[in-house]
């Protein structure tokens, strides 16, 4: 290798090859001379943000050395199951289990939590980008992604093996897709994220209404009305391309054609917390799944879809057949209809949880504990699916798939839990805000702007639909919560907004 010192410069030239050397090593040093100053220019433009990012990855890094490799949850077997032998399966579809199959190459979990914790980083960025995009403050961005990025609990859902996280961040990057000027490209790009949220989660397809109705409402009063209509249903089309064909799939293997077929007996868990028969008169063929037991006095809604003493799990046969799922549906429906009041009061009873000032536990201990970070490593399932699960799992893993608690980095993650997460108190603030703040600056004459409807009124429906369709869990609010601090932090983008709104 040519070192500078050899570098001799004679009177008439210079040799050949030191004259490479000698002009290789001045252009880079001139291109070392021109990024560095761009680089701390950048750094300085967003310094709050990027000290956010970086303990949000310092976070995930201690969580990532003190549970290895991941941390398991009862679903958890069965999307490894449905990863290894590709199957449409009746209760959760099947988009978590082929982004597990993506990765079952490496056989290592732990290189599913990592992917999990950069998607939950990457959603963060894309919090922030959001608001930069439409000119709103460099410090609001900044303080709308703090939450995803430094919330105890949604670095451990991360380190979770569930599709929470997959769903957040596909959710979220079908909004901030359509924040902008609204193109074809954008409508296409939203829809097949949103098509792929369902088929990670099925609330995913409510949400597909959702962004189609707040994009026509943003489009109402534009002069390219007619073609706000045309994006607002590329981008219904282009979601439910890939969930038909799901749909097409899970036909082929049950005779019925849906994406689950579990609908029936989850809403009809849900209709249990209020659900009286005295009220309701069923016919004899739905009086098999009254609950004698006062609405009071009833467990919680999952109970009446896993517990043995659930009038509906005592049928024959299992519980989520054909015939037994509608059943149910139609037994939820008797109830809608004949006490629709106890439905929206139940409902909203359910949603308030999400805004509670402490964490009360719910829906039960075990439930509860496993959004904790533990302080002993987790026994090994004992249910026979379960159980099941686990030999799929080791198969995935190549290996034993216990989780493996290593201090002080553990107790570290579990002390930083017991002090930082977003309170519930905190996020109804959130989300009451932009409202709020609209309604003064209509009052005073001021553009109100729209740009921040369009994720509040997502994360509204993250709150809303599972507490109407199922219940209320503490891991179903955590993918609001980023959508909720982009809806409060595109107040600052004033001059945007009056600009869209002209």
């Amino acid at each position: 290798m040519i070192s500078l010192r050899r570098v001799t410069i004679f009177i008439g030239g210079v040799r050949g090859d030191e004259l490479v050397t000698t002009t290789a090593a001045r252009t880079l040093t001139g291109r070392l001379l021109t990024t560095l100053p761009s680089v701390r220019a950048f750094a300085g433009r967003h310094r709050w943000f990027l000290v956010v990012l970086s303990f949000g990855a310092a976070l995930r890094l201690v969580a990532m050395i003190g549970y290895r490799p991941a941390l398991w949850f009862p679903d958890s077997y069965t999307y490894v199951v449905t990863a290894l032998w590709p199957r449409p399966d009746l209760v959760r579809p099947a988009g978590y289990s082929m982004f597990l199959r993506l990765l079952e190459p490496f056989h290592s979990f732990g290189l599913v939590a990592f992917t999990q914790h950069l998607l939950g980083l990457a959603t963060g960025v894309l919090v922030y980008t959001a608001v930069l995009r439409l000119r709103g403050r460099r410090w609001a961005g900044a303080l709308a992604a703090a939450p995803v990025l430094l919330d105890a609990y949604q670095v451990e859902l991360e380190h979770l093996l569930v599709s929470d996280t997959l769903f957040a961040f596909l959710a979220i990057a079908a909004v901030v897709a359509v924040l902008g000027p609204l193109t074809w490209r954008a409508a296409v790009t939203a829809g097949l994220l949103l098509g792929a949220a369902t088929l990670t989660r099925t609330i995913g397809l409510p949400l597909i209404a959702v962004v189609a109705v707040c994009l026509l409402a943003r489009h109402r009063s534009a002069p390219g009305r007619a073609g706000g209509r045309w994006l607002a249903g590329v981008l219904v089309a282009a979601a439910l391309v890939p969930v038909a064909g799901y749909a097409t799939w899970f036909a082929a293997t049950y005779h019925r054609f849906g994406i689950v077929g579990s609908n029936g007996v989850f809403l009809y868990a849900r209709t249990m917390s209020f659900a009286d028969c005295g009220v309701m008169r069923p016919p004899p063929d739905l009086a098999v799944l009254c609950d004698p037991t006062p609405p009071a006095r009833r467990p919680p809604s999952q109970e009446y879809v896993w517990a043995a003493g659930s009038p509906l799990v005592a049928l024959p046969g299992i519980t989520f057949t054909r015939e037994t799922d509608g059943l149910a549906g139609r037994f939820a429906l008797l109830a809608l209809r004949s006490q629709p009041l106890d439905y929206v009061a139940s409902v909203l009873s359910e949603m308030a949880r999400s805004f509670s000032p402490g964490r009360p536990v719910y829906p039960d201990q075990a439930i509860y504990d496993l959004y904790e970070f533990p302080a002993t490593a987790p026994p090994p399932p004992t249910r026979a699916p379960a159980m099941a699960g686990a030999a799929a799992a080791e198969r995935y893993e190549d290996g034993p798939i216990g989780t493996r608690i290593v201090e002080p980095y553990a107790g570290w993650i579990r002390a930083y839990q017991d002090v930082v997460r977003l309170p519930g108190a905190a996020l109804l603030v959130i989300l009451l805000l932009p409202p709020a703040v609209a309604l003064v600056r209509r009052r005073r004459g001021g553009g109100a702007g729209a740009s921040w409807a369009l994720p509040w009124m997502t994360s509204l429906a993250l709150l809303a639909i599972p507490a109407a369709t199922a219940e209320f869990d503490y891991r179903y609010t955590l993918p609001a919560v980023p959508l909720a601090c982009l809806a409060a932090a595109l107040l600052t983008a004033r001059q945007v907004e009056r600009s869209e709104s002209a």
